[in-house]
């Protein structure tokens, strides 16, 4: 009989599964397709912003020399709006019309705004507030040529593809994305749409194919492999040119959980494949040699629908994190007050569904009374897990506890 063995810790797990990741590679995209893609390059502003000084209100632009004392007349000469400058100079008693965004004509050092005011045949007459220097912003306000202002491993969000845009980059160079394959098992399975009576529909695929294409991934689904090692071979030729290779079911010991016994003779290195968790003991990883001879790393998932999501969102998503490049997230603990007692937890750390709600304290976190490992609905409602250590006391109602947030 094979000796068990220990069970690995989450924390040792994490890191194994990250371990020597990196990106696979960069390429070149236009800035209008760059949303949630992640920089492979620092961007530095190929400009100032504003490119000169422009105004920042509708109004008259002035020497401040000339409204020092009102009411003032002075000579309107010709007019700035945003985009077309005025090419001459603003001398002794004169003004320019300027508009929101207009460039600052040479000669004039502030802006009288037009509610101060009131136009004549040729002139404008400044009866109120005086000219302000505030009103207009220098060249370089915003930022300079040359600064740094996007660093390699962000992931570009609409407001970083924006201030992109305004630094002159009509494209910009990320990693690639990584490719991952993902390979449900088992003869229980059936696709969405076709599952009858005894069937149970292939629902982890698709929950784990999103968390890959949020992240920045491409999914791709492999199907489902029955449970003989004729389908799970079949399966594993077309895994191929993969980064990563995410299987579903098949990773604990019964009769039936055949990943690893097809795996062996195809070069399979197992790391671990038993983890200190709940939900998800039977957790696989390792490399094994895809049919092109490419060693391929692989993360082994459980079948049960909320055990498989709650490692996709432990495990998965660290090490996606790292194949497109994104800069390592600090912990993304959260910290609540329990809204019920809780039991003292056993020997695994747990990750107990909880819906959250803003408190007079701080964030309060009431888990689900039911935690089954099958029960998606309670998931679909959950904010976050209560994260429970090993051997974790009981706890009472008000405890703080840590909670791991679903923001994907």
């Amino acid at each position: 009989m094979t000796k068990m063995p220990p069970l690995l810790s989450v924390e040792k797990a994490l890191a194994h599964v990250t371990a020597g990741l990196t990106p696979t590679g960069f390429e070149v995209v236009p800035i209008a397709h760059a949303r949630g893609r992640v920089l492979a390059r620092d961007l530095a502003a190929e400009r100032d912003q504003p490119a000169a000084a422009t105004s920042a209100m509708d109004g008259y632009a002035v020497r401040g020399a000339d409204v020092g004392a009102l009411p003032v007349t002075l000579k309107l000469i010709g007019a700035a709006p945003a985009g077309h400058a005025f090419a001459g100079k603003v001398g002794p008693g004169q003004a320019v019309r300027i508009f929101t965004g207009g460039t600052m004509p040479a000669g004039a050092d502030a802006v009288v705004i037009q509610e101060n005011t009131k136009t004549g045949d040729g002139t404008v007459s400044i009866v109120d507030g005086g000219a302000e220097t505030r009103y207009v912003r220098p060249r370089g306000l915003d930022f300079s040529a040359g600064q740094v202002l996007l660093e390699t491993g962000k992931r570009l969000q609409p407001r970083h593809v924006a201030l992109a845009a305004a630094m002159n980059f009509g494209e910009v160079t990320v990693w690639r994305r990584p490719r991952i394959g993902i390979l449900a098992t088992g003869d229980e399975l059936a696709s969405p749409g076709t599952a009858g009576p005894g069937d149970i529909a292939a629902s982890n695929t698709y929950g784990l194919m999103g968390l890959v294409e949020a992240m920045g991934g491409t999914a791709l689904n492999l199907g489902i492999a029955r449970d003989t090692k004729a389908a799970l071979d079949e399966a594993f030729d077309s895994a191929t040119g993969l980064d990563l290779l995410v299987t579903i079911g098949g990773a604990s010991v019964g009769e039936y959980d055949l990943v690893a016994q097809v795996l062996g003779p195809r070069g399979l290195d197992l790391d671990f494949w038993r983890i200190a968790m709940r939900p998800g003991k039977p957790l696989m990883h390792g490399t094994f040699a895809d049919a092109s001879g490419k060693a391929t790393r692989f993360i082994g998932l459980p079948g049960n629908p909320v055990s498989s999501l709650v490692c996709g969102q432990v495990f998965l998503k660290p090490m996606l994190t790292a194949l497109v490049g994104e800069t390592a997230r600090k912990s993304p603990l959260l910290r609540a007050r329990l809204a019920v007692d809780l039991a003292a937890n056993d020997r695994r750390q747990d990750y107990m569904r909880t819906t959250l709600e803003a408190g007079p304290d701080g964030l309060v976190a009431t888990p689900f009374a039911r935690q089954d490992s099958s029960m998606l609905s309670n998931f679909s409602r959950a904010d976050g897990f209560v994260v429970r250590p090993p051997h974790a006391p009981a706890a009472k109602a008000g405890t703080i506890v840590d909670v791991l947030p679903i923001d994907v």
